[in-house]
């Protein structure tokens, strides 16, 4: 049996319904409970969430800080901006629209507020408009200089003969155009076994890899894991290997051009979806005038042997 590698940081215990320790997205499956926040911690919130998510709080905020100086103009009385309509929803409106030019320093010139106490509550509003809009730059900024790695991984794992070893593979590729320089693999099983105490522990182990480090990566790259016998799992046949409850747990580390620094990304793989007897299909081709073609639909795609 392979030697056992200390615990990677995942922890030791187990249990039989335990799930997968990293998401497909690369984020590390654990529920937070009793976690204390703070504002300060937005920060780094804002900036990870999606795009359609991040544009949906900025849109969420603008229209609750406009609504809630709309409702202090309409209690203070609106007139001293306009004239009322008689109706509380029209009031609420102009007041709404009004906000909407203080807080953003646009002033249309048809509406402008009269008297000290609008003039003190309209410069406070502007203040926190630009304030506002100083975070949101900064956010915006934050998002686009954030090095993120542009990794793509196959979908399965496939196990079959490769050199008369059975061996397990999975394919990576650039999202982007840039080539990734110096891409590092590293990958950890952690295998969830019963004991003589009907407890479940945790066990990992270090997989030798036929390549763990390549110069460049303009195409694909299929990462391959000979199950020979220094392998973890050379003591299973293959059709054993999907009922084991274990994860295969990938760290690839490279350096990113556009950030001119290294970036990584986590990725993980279930046993149990292991496609045995399958072999992926070539992701790139070569074109009439001799360029290199290559499909990035096709990185997932298999044959069976």
């Amino acid at each position: 049996m392979a030697k056992k590698i200390k615990d990677p940081g995942i922890g030791l215990s187990s249990n039989k319904r335990a799930k997968r320790f990293i998401n497909k997205d690369g984020s590390f499956n654990i529920k937070h409970i009793n976690r204390r926040t703070s504002i300060s911690r937005s920060y780094n919130y804002l900036i990870s969430i999606s795009w359609f998510k991040f544009f949906c709080w900025v849109f969420l905020g603008y229209v609750f800080i406009n609504s809630v100086f709309a409702i202090i103009y309409v209690l203070v009385g609106i007139s001293a901006i306009t004239v009322p309509t008689g109706s509380i929803i029209g009031d609420f409106m102009k007041a709404f629209f009004f906000s909407a030019q203080t807080v953003t320093t646009v002033g249309y010139g048809a509406m402008a507020p009269k008297g000290v106490v609008f003039g003190v509550i309209s410069s406070i509003e502007a203040l926190i408009g630009l304030l506002s809009f100083s975070f949101i730059t900064g956010l915006l900024y934050g998002r686009f200089s954030k090095p993120k790695s542009s990794i793509r991984f196959s979908d399965i794992m496939v196990l079959r003969e490769h050199n008369n070893v059975n061996s397990i593979m999975f394919r990576l590729m650039s999202r982007s155009t840039n080539v990734m320089i110096r891409p590092k693999v590293e990958v950890t099983l952690a295998l969830s076994q019963k004991t003589e105490n009907d407890k479940y522990v945790n066990n990992f182990y270090n997989l030798k890899l036929e390549r763990n480090e390549i110069t460049y990566l303009p195409t694909t790259w299929t990462v391959v894991h000979p199950i020979n016998e220094s392998s973890p799992l050379s003591e299973f046949k293959k059709e054993e290997l999907p009922q084991l409850h274990g994860e295969i747990l990938i760290l690839v580390t490279y350096y990113d051009e556009s950030f001119a620094q290294e970036v990584h990304q986590v990725h993980s793989y279930m046993l149990h979806n292991l496609n045995i007897d399958k072999a992926f299909i070539p992701a790139f081709h070569y074109d009439e005038e001799g360029f290199t073609v290559l499909d990035h639909d096709k990185i997932g795609e298999t044959k069976t042997l």
